[in-house]
């Protein structure tokens, strides 16, 4: 009875594909199946010292790092991407989660994870947009990698002017001491699951693992959606 109502429904109220546009048929869920099939996966958790790790060698010691796309202007990757960070589309970022911790689980050193935590945005961002879409990345992996979701733990203290354009140094300098740590005891000990939308440089990330390697006994791997490319 409920599939019946809701082939009625898409009759009226059809659903798109957030990366090309079309018509969602039944069983396709955000993307189609051409978009889903075509997506520009890095592997790069198959292997150790892949592309992403090389960013943060020799400036922060992370476990682990891996990104689930490679991110290209233009690209229908860049479409789901601006769904979920600048229409409201939270579950284009939940979606694109489930699916990164599917590959995540193939790799036994990221199901180590203990706690995952979301790249924060300041107060004020957070107002304005709604909600975190790194979170919305989190509670997808969350489905796949059971674990806790640590919002709270790092805060972002300074809200930053956009990084696109800048130098790597002047990234760097725009994301340095931005963040806290409101409590320590919740992550200390942990291998943490630091989670992002798109790294370019990596300077935002490297910041806040820089910060929480501070703490005694704790690991932090690297975890997001889309790897920029030229």
């Amino acid at each position: 009875m409920l599939s019946y109502l809701s082939d009625f429904v898409s009759l009226f109220y059809p659903k798109y594909c957030d990366g090309c546009g079309r018509t969602l048929v039944k069983g396709e869920k955000c993307l189609c199946m051409y978009c889903l099939s075509n997506l520009p996966k890095t592997n790069f958790h198959t292997y150790k010292n892949n592309p992403l790790e090389m960013v943060f060698a020799g400036r922060v010691p992370v476990f682990r790092a891996t990104a689930f796309c490679f991110f290209k202007k233009g690209s229908v990757f860049q479409n789901v991407i601006h769904q979920l960070k600048y229409r409201g589309n939270k579950e284009v970022g939940v979606y694109l989660g489930h699916l990164f911790g599917l590959s995540l689980i193939e790799n036994k050193e990221f199901e180590s994870v203990d706690i995952i935590v979301p790249i924060p945005l300041h107060s004020r961002k957070l107002r304005k947009r709604g909600y975190n879409q790194s979170t919305c990345i989190g509670q997808g992996i969350a489905e796949v990698i059971p674990r806790q979701i640590d919002n709270t733990s790092l805060i972002r203290v300074m809200e930053t002017s956009t990084q696109t354009k800048k130098t790597r140094y002047n990234r760097w300098e725009n994301v340095s001491e931005i963040f806290q740590l409101a409590e320590n005891e919740k992550l200390a000990g942990k291998h943490i699951l630091l989670v992002d939308d798109i790294v370019t440089t990596g300077a935002t990330i490297e910041s806040a693992a820089q910060l929480l390697l501070t703490l005694e006994a704790t690991k932090v791997s690297v975890a997001c959606l889309g790897y920029a490319v030229n």
